[in-house]
């Protein structure tokens, strides 16, 4: 697909003016984006993105635009579940609710312009070397076969305290609190480092580790720059306001990362395979092509979609999964209610408790096989009656938080 400069020029100016509305409108006056206009933004981003991905159809044919929709597809998904890894980094750090959308367009921005790199980068190492392509199959095949295992082994989304905190962590002195969103504040006449910035750093230090799976995927998917970057980009913006549209859903995508890991090895075996068909390298085959039948786009993004919709269809019906999202988003807004400096917004407050109401009156409803497998029941339940408690001290007349029979 042959791009002309000026198309790359509108293109990249798009992008970085989308971001800078985003800044301008949204972000630069810390507040709690509504349910409605979490919904808004994040429709409205998708519906360019698929504009896009028609004018990519029209303009550049079918090949270039099926190409343009699976990769969008699928950076879409690995973004999701890229989701998990800030809630829990945010969540560590105790970022105030109204600070969350800075933090979160600082990791677009840094994610887009870290990802822009590795593109360029691998579209420079795949005009110059073919078999790039057995390196990057490799690669993911060896992501899905870990994302596999971090499941099965009960160990998965533990990224909150990765080697990037941990040094963020070690090398960064900071204040022990929050002063707004500004990332430099004055403490005993000095001037320090607010946590602001020190979450900010270990959310684009780990979305450098995002992008090693991230950008070989989608090159397994097209060899086109243009489309590489424009589906990547497309697929991070609105992802600030994904973010508050399904926090409550989040941990009930039990199943996603079975799909991702799933969709992350057949793009890896895409990859070998067409590595097989363009072989230069003198050990396999004697450095000739081998024969082998190659994945079409088509099927490619086919597999893909039938794989989320699957999973994501099965995280929402499965009964596990709504004792892990209860369970968790319970322990979350007992939390959050009880930190003090998570939010001013009265609102909000009374959102979040509005919600762990809910969630206890779920986990009461749950069968005795999801109840039994609670983690640190007495935590939970001290964190409950605690936030249940103050609730009643600052509305006498409210409703108490139904806790459930088996945690008592």
């Amino acid at each position: 697909m042959d791009v002309p400069s000026w198309v790359w020029a509108l293109t990249v100016v798009g992008i970085v003016a989308m971001l800078a509305f985003d800044f301008v409108f949204h972000v630069r006056k810390a507040h709690v984006p509504t349910l409605r206009e979490a919904a808004v933004w994040s429709a409205t981003y998708v519906g360019i993105a698929l504009l896009f991905g028609v004018g990519v159809f029209v303009f550049g044919g079918s090949t270039a635009g099926g190409e343009y929709f699976a990769g969008y597809v699928t950076e879409k998904a690995l973004s999701v579940d890229n989701l998990f890894v800030f809630l829990i980094i945010m969540g560590s750090f105790a970022v105030p609710r109204e600070d969350q959308q800075k933090v979160l367009l600082f990791g677009i921005v840094f994610s887009l312009l870290a990802r822009t790199g590795f593109i360029l980068i691998g579209a420079a190492l795949i005009n110059q070397f073919a078999w790039v392509f057995y390196l990057f199959g490799l690669i993911l095949v060896l992501t899905a076969g870990n994302m596999l295992k971090k499941q099965t082994g009960g160990d998965s989304h533990d990224e909150g305290d990765n080697l990037v905190v941990k040094l963020a962590r070690k090398f960064l002195r900071t204040s022990e609190h929050f002063d707004g969103d500004k990332l430099f504040t004055v403490e005993n006449g000095k001037r320090v480092l607010t946590p602001m910035l020190l979450v900010m750093v270990a959310i684009g230090g780990t979305d450098i580790l995002f992008a090693l799976d991230s950008i070989p995927a989608i090159f397994g998917l097209t060899e086109s720059t243009f489309i590489v970057f424009t589906a990547t980009a497309f697929s991070l913006l609105g992802l600030r306001q994904l973010f508050f549209l399904i926090d409550g859903l989040l941990d009930r995508l039990i199943y996603l990362s079975y799909g991702l890991a799933a969709i992350l090895g057949f793009i890896g075996v895409k990859l070998i395979l067409h590595a097989l068909h363009e072989n230069n390298l003198g050990f396999i085959n004697g450095g000739e092509p081998v024969e082998v039948t190659e994945i079409s786009t088509g099927v490619s993004l086919g597999v893909i979609l039938v794989v989320l919709v699957v999973t994501v269809v099965a995280s929402l019906v499965s009964k596990k999964g709504k004792a892990q999202t209860a369970v968790a988003n319970a322990r979350r807004h007992a939390t959050a209610y009880l930190d003090l400096g998570y939010t001013a917004d009265l609102a909000e407050r009374e959102r979040v408790f509005s919600r762990l109401v809910a969630e206890g009156e779920q986990i009461k409803s749950l069968g005795p096989k999801y109840r039994a497998a609670i983690k640190d029941e007495p935590e939970l339940l001290a964190l409950i009656e605690e936030a249940r408690r103050r609730h009643d001290e600052a509305t006498p007349d409210s409703q108490s938080v139904a806790v459930p029979g088996p945690l008592r």
